[in-house]
């Protein structure tokens, strides 16, 4: 049997926070390209000594990957999220049970919360906490807004897993 909907309605909310997780990440992904390939952004530390045949792939693997965890948090408010595709094979059709997915959701969570956090403290310069130097403003600006997006993903995975929890647990008994 092929789902095509959710078992209970998703929030509008929860569609849109999940479709705005890639374009959260999407920013940080293009800046980390010129610092793979030795640029700097502005940021005023000496340049990496790392060879190009590692920084490249190292920072196209990354933003790869950030934009694939990503997309995979869409499955907090689509059908596949719920129900195993049919395109697996042996587990097609079969129901995955909500803390499969709650769980690991609620630690990626977590972990991009503490990023918020430790960014809070880098930018505000609070508890000791600095964040790397720029050779003018405009660079801090733009690490500022970057960096700020991308950590946002912490709170809005939460949020998403939360969501997800709510509409999967058990329905009360009358």
């Amino acid at each position: 049997m092929t789902l095509h909907t959710t078992e209970r309605p998703v929030p509008r909310w929860a569609v849109t926070t999940a479709r705005l997780l890639p374009l959260l990440a999407l920013p940080v992904c293009l800046w980390r390209l010129p610092v793979g390939f030795g640029f700097q952004m502005g940021m005023d530390v000496p340049p990496s000594t790392d060879p190009l045949w590692f920084t490249v792939p190292y920072v196209l693997v990354l933003s790869l990957l950030s934009e694939a965890f990503a997309l995979l948090c869409a499955g907090l408010v689509r059908p596949w999220g719920e129900t195993v595709p049919d395109w697996v094979p042996v587990l097609r059709g079969r129901r995955i049970p909500p803390y499969a997915v709650t769980v690991p959701a609620v630690l990626a969570g977590l972990g991009f919360t503490l990023l918020l956090v430790d960014w809070i403290l880098c930018v505000f310069h609070l508890a000791g906490f600095s964040d790397v130097g720029y050779t003018n403003g405009w660079w801090q600006a733009l690490a500022l807004a970057v960096s700020g997006l991308f950590v946002l993903w912490g709170p809005a995975i939460l949020a998403l897993a939360l969501a997800y929890h709510r509409r999967r647990r058990p329905l009360p008994a009358r």
